[in-house]
């Protein structure tokens, strides 16, 4: 696998676990400024469609945000490689 390839699985592992949660980019990025981040929504739609390659710092604000542990955003297995 790939970076890009790896990039994209891992941003829609984190969009699949926001949208659970019923939030919307806007909501979970109002959150995760609340706890003290820094994070635009825009950054937030590029790392979910794998366009940014995000930094661990970032995947755990997005953790906390959304009261996540950080190892299920790395739970890629489940997601066809191929379904990007």
């Amino acid at each position: 696998m790939d970076k890009p390839e790896l990039q994209k699985l891992v941003g829609k592992k984190i969009k699949e676990l926001r949208e659970q949660e019923g939030l919307t980019q806007l909501q979970l990025t109002v959150r995760i400024v609340e706890l003290g981040g820094k994070m635009d929504a825009t950054n937030i739609s590029r790392i979910e469609s794998g366009r940014t390659n995000i930094s661990l710092h970032q995947l755990y604000r997005i953790g906390k945000a959304l009261d996540i542990p950080m190892k299920n955003f790395l739970d890629i297995e489940d997601l066809a490689i191929y379904d990007i």
